[in-house]
């Protein structure tokens, strides 16, 4: 069993191993503080996408590395939107997605398949089944990292899709590591999604006695 999970890692650099350790302990670290509606999502994203975009790069994985540096992009503009403040209240709280936004998702998600697609075709890198479920999968990630970087609570069910195809998927690829890591993204994705729940709802009923008692 170990020899099977672990047996490609022989003939790995000791410092490819220890980065893809760190990058998967940050990558942890990160969806933890999001469930939470953590500012500390960001650095220790940052931290976790800078070292994949490297070592996804490397391994000529070029949609998985294009994900990790739309991550770290994004990850910047996140940490700006959420710390930004309106009369000493957050500006930006977790909210629902909007009929607009929903749109944006829908545009972003289509351009990212295209862009993708012409990418893979462009370095002749459609050789396996997994590219196209890596194309299928950037454009899936790159809308729930924005509606992370917005604070829409809908983007945990993009990160529960993906991070779920995903496990499978690195384990072909032979990452055991990042594979066990998006395992336990799925847990924590959905355990973020209804803590953000929870969120909207005390939100709400707040909201109602305020003015219940206005009344």
């Amino acid at each position: 069993m170990i020899d099977f999970f672990f047996a490609q890692y022989a003939n790995y650099p000791a410092s490819e191993i220890a980065l893809e350790l760190m990058g998967v302990f940050f990558g942890l670290a990160s969806v933890w503080f999001a469930k939470k509606d953590n500012i500390l999502v960001f650095p220790t994203g940052l931290i976790s996408t800078f070292i994949y975009a490297y070592l996804l790069w490397k391994w000529e994985l070029l949609g998985d590395s294009m994900i990790n540096g739309y991550y770290f992009i994004m990850s910047i503009y996140g940490w700006y939107h959420w710390t930004r403040k309106k009369g000493g209240e957050e500006e930006f709280p977790v909210s629902l997605i909007t009929k607009k936004e929903k749109s944006t998702a829908v545009v972003i998600f289509i351009l990212t398949l295209v862009f993708v697609y012409l990418v893979y075709q462009y370095f002749d890198k459609f050789i396996n089944w997994f590219n196209y479920v890596d194309t299928f999968l950037t454009a899936t990630f790159f809308v729930g990292m924005w509606l992370m970087a917005k604070r829409k609570i809908e983007n945990w069910i993009f990160w529960i899709v993906g991070d779920f195809i995903s496990i499978p998927l690195y384990f072909f690829k032979g990452y055991t590591f990042t594979a066990l890591q998006y395992l336990i993204f799925t847990i924590l994705a959905i355990y973020g999604y209804l803590e953000w729940k929870e969120i909207l709802n005390k939100k709400k009923t707040e909201k109602n006695l305020f003015f219940n008692d206005a009344l």
